[in-house]
């Protein structure tokens, strides 16, 4: 649990009751003082003083803001009774007072106002200073200047939620890596007798998901040591500077509890690369920030403890050069998503927390669950027993971890979203027609299962392949087998109906970008050659290309892209077609029964796809060299 260094004061209620009380007491002064000052003057209208300076009875006058004051003249022509109105604005008056030869001059300031006076001086201080107790009260012990804090959460040792590297899975040579760490905060003088350094910073790599952060916590719960960990938008506020007094104090903090590791997540928020226009103007707050943490990570070391500095990004690519070179972040740890046993693996951790079912099989799940990261993973036994406990089952069971793969792959059941029958039938071939295809295309995903029910936000039906092992390299054979099956939906309802609908626009997208990167990535061309036509690599942990991606190319060349492409998506069409026209009657007979069932799985299935044939001649027209691409 994170730790507090003092207990929350109560919220003070004399301060409010100031804050109430002064301005009333400033009111009460203005109105209750001038009656306490004196004798009252009798006061009169203004035109009734207008007509009196008129007829010379005027012998004096004082102006003020607030009232004028005059003095009439006695039958002698002394001084006689001082009277008072209310002035208005009245820019004739000096002229009528000089013509009637009356005295006039400003009022000067009135003596009996020296309390109002003292308390205008006196009461914005103190209201000042109640406010900014009060908000120093209320945030705790760091007070209203709690701005400049880090907000860092801090565990230390025996922490009920200790995480260890037992706790985490699916990233065996990262945790190995980090191995090299623990060793050194629990036994640094092994290291330090024969001169060896530990890196000051280590940089987690990897997709979203993965575990990074988890990697970092069982780090510190395995070393035993305080653990801050902060995320990088943390530092950014909207004052300038706080940044950067930020992380002077989290490093202030952490040289105090040295040995400790400081985990700051999501680096990239303020450790985008000053060149590359993540930074507007040159005394940005972000770079400052930044500049802030580069100096703290060459200057923090504190004799013989050691402060570790662990961070993580999904976005290397993006991190300012300085910050990546030795003596800052030395060492950059892949964390990256897990093969089949780390699947596994991750999947008896999270399947330890539910009642699992005698027959549930968790080596069949790791294997139909590729690409999936750790916390994918987690949401998938979730959502399982989610499932299990929906359907009133005590445990869960191999159905409720299949239906939880479908809803995170495909999206929740839509079975309100009611299809009219000519709808339903066109759907029915086009997710026949994707199955068929992909039955008889070379290394393709195991077709599991046909559904007409949609399903997520635009899906009014779906084919489900699983992968039957981990792949990591495909061969240009395969990548148009990929299209082909694709484009099989389209084909079917061409053959079928004579006619498209909007239902492939998806399958058309795809089908073109995989085509695109066949020709500008992989080289898979043989008019173009083995030329690499696309802006750079790609980002591998998001799985897309960034904005603009093709290279300046000339305009015979963007055509003979273009072609290429056209040509590529055009073959594995014909081939779709091929396939579907051969076995035309197996697919009026497998739509015609998804129409009944709405759904076709398991064996069944199994053997009507073991039916479909193609003669070989008519799909050898365009056979590919087998070049092998990572994938």
């Amino acid at each position: 649990m994170p730790i507090n260094d003092k207990p929350r004061r109560p919220r003070p209620k004399l301060i409010t009751s100031l804050l109430l009380f002064l301005p009333g007491l400033f009111l009460l002064a203005n109105l209750i003082l001038p009656a306490l000052s004196g004798p009252r003057i009798p006061r009169v209208p203004y035109s009734f003083f207008i007509e009196q300076v008129q007829d010379q009875e005027v012998a004096r006058v004082s102006v003020g803001q607030e009232q004028i004051q005059y003095q009439l003249k006695d039958e002698a022509d002394q001084p006689g009774q001082v009277l008072q109105t209310t002035p208005i604005f009245d820019l004739e008056l000096p002229k009528l007072l000089e013509s009637k030869g009356v005295e006039f001059a400003a009022m000067p300031p009135p003596g009996n106002r020296w309390f109002t006076s003292l308390l205008g001086w006196v009461i914005p201080p103190i209201i000042f200073v109640a406010i900014f107790q009060f908000f120093n009260r209320r945030g705790g012990p760091q007070g209203a200047l709690s701005v400049t804090k880090n907000k860092a959460k801090v565990y230390v040792e025996g922490d009920a939620n200790k995480v260890t590297f037992a706790d985490v899975a699916g990233v065996e040579e990262s945790k190995a890596e980090l191995q090299e760490v623990v060793e050194f905060l629990r036994s640094p003088q092994r290291f330090t007798e024969i001169g060896a350094r530990i890196p000051k910073g280590l940089l987690l790599v990897g997709p979203p998901g993965t575990g990074k952060t988890l990697l970092a916590k069982a780090v510190a719960g395995e070393a035993g040591v305080p653990f801050f960990s902060i995320s990088g938008s943390e530092f950014v506020e909207l004052f300038v500077g706080t940044g950067a007094a930020r992380v002077r104090d989290l490093f202030e903090q952490a040289k105090k509890k040295a040995p400790c590791i400081i985990f700051i997540d999501e680096l990239d928020a303020i450790g985008k690369s000053r060149n590359s226009g993540g930074f507007y103007g040159g005394n940005d707050e972000r770079e400052q920030t930044l500049n802030q943490l580069l100096t703290e990570m060459d200057g923090f070391a504190v004799g013989d403890k050691t402060v570790i500095v662990l961070a993580a990004t999904n976005r290397p690519e993006t991190l300012d050069a300085a910050l990546l070179r030795p003596g800052r972040f030395d060492r950059q740890v892949l964390v990256d998503r897990p093969d089949l046993e780390g699947r596994l693996a991750i999947l008896k951790i999270y399947a330890q927390k539910v009642k699992l079912g005698d027959q549930t099989d968790l080596n069949a799940i790791a294997t139909r669950t590729p690409g999936f990261a750790g916390a994918d993973l987690a949401n998938l036994v979730n959502e399982a027993a989610l499932l299990a406990a929906r359907r009133g089952s005590l445990t869960v069971d191999n159905q409720d971890f299949a239906e939880a793969v479908e809803r995170v792959v495909a999206g929740l059941e839509k079975k309100s979203r009611v299809l009219n029958d000519k709808e339903k039938k066109i759907v029915a071939y086009h997710e026949v027609g994707h199955a068929l295809v992909g039955a008889l295309m070379p290394s393709s995903d195991r077709v599991e299962k046909i559904s007409i029910v949609p399903r997520g936000m635009a899906a009014l039906g779906y084919t489900l392949q699983l992968p039957t092992e981990d792949r990591f390299l495909l061969n240009e054979e395969e990548l148009r087998g990929q299209i082909a099956t694709l484009l099989g939906g389209r084909s079917a309802e061409e053959i079928m109906f004579g006619s498209i609908t909007t239902g492939a626009s998806n399958d058309l997208q795809r089908a073109t970008d995989l085509a695109e990167r066949m020709v500008t990535t992989y080289g898979m061309s043989q008019v173009l050659g083995p030329l690499a036509y696309d802006q750079g690599q790609p980002n591998t942990f998001l799985g897309e290309a960034g904005m603009n991606s093709r290279r300046m190319v000339s305009e015979q060349t963007a055509k003979a892209i273009d072609q290429e492409v056209k040509d590529i998506v055009e073959t594995a069409h014909q081939q779709a077609r091929t396939i579907l026209t051969q076995n035309r009657d197996l697919l009026d007979k497998i739509a015609l029964h998804l129409l009944h069932q709405e759904v076709i799985e398991g064996d069944q299935l199994q053997e009507w796809l073991s039916q479909v044939q193609v003669e070989t001649d008519s799909l050898n027209n365009h056979q590919p060299q087998a070049e092998l691409v990572e994938v």
